[in-house]
């Protein structure tokens, strides 16, 4: 599989960011990509940060839904995208997963919520693997896969070969850019990226928003920990990169015994 990791900046507007989808749809198709993953809750930039964001509404959600959905058809790559969905219980930060023929495949809810998250969304209850090309994957949302290795390894442990892992990491005006990929004097952020690949033995895709103070790097790990790839700190790319599914063996997720934790 050949997945893209798209590093955007953060829309303008709902519209704006529908357009910025769909050109990295269209960059993802030129590089014969299978699938392309965005930040978190990019339809229509992620609430609660620095930046202002229109009131939800779910009508034009909806509509947005509908025209990446046609884009990753007319191009034929799968699309991996965050956006802001009404539930009955209120306001979700939820991520869709569409098929190359853009057929929404269904959707994963992000279930650990940050307490500073609290004020804009609820928590959804339910994790669930996608396939797309014969590929079984997860998604763990910004949060989860940072403070809860669970998500991962959940995923990990039903055959899954890959997490994506959209998020948001930083700002324009606040936070702490790492002077190198791993740098041991930045935030733990991509420390924990490498710790949820290796410790389940996965490809981990964690995809940031460009900004000018930016805490993480999309990067592309591999199952032995390594970062295989990243895009520079706050510029706008595509990541493109082969993966090896052969080395993708969920291994030591496998090998999780949790009957040996029974209390005395």
């Amino acid at each position: 599989m050949r997945v893209g990791l798209a590093q955007a900046t953060f829309p303008t507007s709902l519209q704006n960011g529908v357009e910025k989808v769909i050109a990295f749809l269209k960059q993802a198709r030129e590089q014969q990509c299978d699938i392309i993953c965005l930040p978190e809750s990019y339809l229509p930039g992620l609430r609660g940060v620095e930046f202002e964001i229109a009131p939800h509404d779910q009508s034009r959600q909806e509509q947005a839904l509908e025209a990446v959905r046609q884009a990753a058809a007319e191009y034929g790559v799968a699309l991996v995208i965050g956006m802001d969905w009404e539930s009955e219980r209120g306001l979700q930060n939820v991520v869709f997963v569409i098929s190359e023929t853009g057929e929404v495949l269904g959707k994963q809810t992000k279930n650990q919520i940050p307490l500073e998250e609290e004020a804009s969304f609820v928590h959804g209850d339910v994790r669930r693997l996608f396939t797309v090309k014969g590929v079984p994957f997860g998604i763990a949302i910004c949060h989860e896969g940072w403070r809860y290795p669970e998500t991962v390894r959940f995923a990990a442990m039903r055959g899954a070969q890959i997490v994506f892992h959209p998020h948001y990491s930083g700002g324009m005006t606040e936070g702490q850019t790492p002077r190198f990929w791993g740098d041991p004097e930045a935030p733990f952020y991509e420390k924990a990226m490498m710790c949820r690949s290796l410790e389940n033995t996965i490809y981990f895709a964690s995809v940031n928003y460009a900004m000018d103070r930016q805490e993480s790097a999309t990067s592309l790990i591999s199952p032995a920990g390594e970062c295989v790839g990243h895009v520079p700190y706050g510029e706008e790319g595509l990541l493109v990169h082969d993966l090896d599914l052969s080395a993708a063996t969920g291994l030591l997720a496998k090998r999780y015994a949790p009957v040996r934790y029974a209390e005395e």
